[in-house]
């Protein structure tokens, strides 16, 4: 088995705020969000890019679930959705990024400021809101 970042939060060892979790995909808060309740959610299985894995039905479906629940959870106007392979990609693990976004939030392009979140309490709030939004 990989022991890359994200195979090593799936196997639990090592902490992230998670948002849900199942037999598909793994979903947890960037430590490094473009904004505030950016998610990440990643194959639980390990392939590195978007061809590596065999069936895209069942993870796709997890993130379109989580794209909706950070728009009601989070009550923002919509999602920025985005994936890298191989080249811009920060952890050779396939992960999708969900970034919650408003109309001039200042986002623009592909550049991607980060930001940091103000305590663990901040980060687990969000988590939660856009958990609770999951059905």
């Amino acid at each position: 088995m990989s022991t890359d970042l994200f195979c090593e939060i799936i196997a639990g060892e090592r902490p992230a705020t998670m948002v849900h979790s199942d037999e598909v995909a793994v979903s947890f808060l960037d430590v490094r969000p473009v904004f505030k309740g950016h998610v990440l959610v990643v194959p639980r299985i390990h392939v590195e890019t978007l061809a590596d894995l065999a069936d895209v039905g069942p993870f796709f479906e997890r993130v379109q679930a989580m794209a909706r629940a950070v728009e009601e959870g989070l009550q923002v106007a919509g999602t920025f959705v985005a994936m890298n392979n191989r080249v811009s990609q920060s952890v050779p693990h396939l992960h999708v990024h969900i970034v919650p976004r408003n109309n001039k939030d200042g986002l623009r392009g592909f550049f991607w400021p980060r930001t940091t979140y103000d305590s663990t309490e901040e980060a687990e709030s969000y988590a939660e809101l856009i958990g609770k939004s999951l059905s």
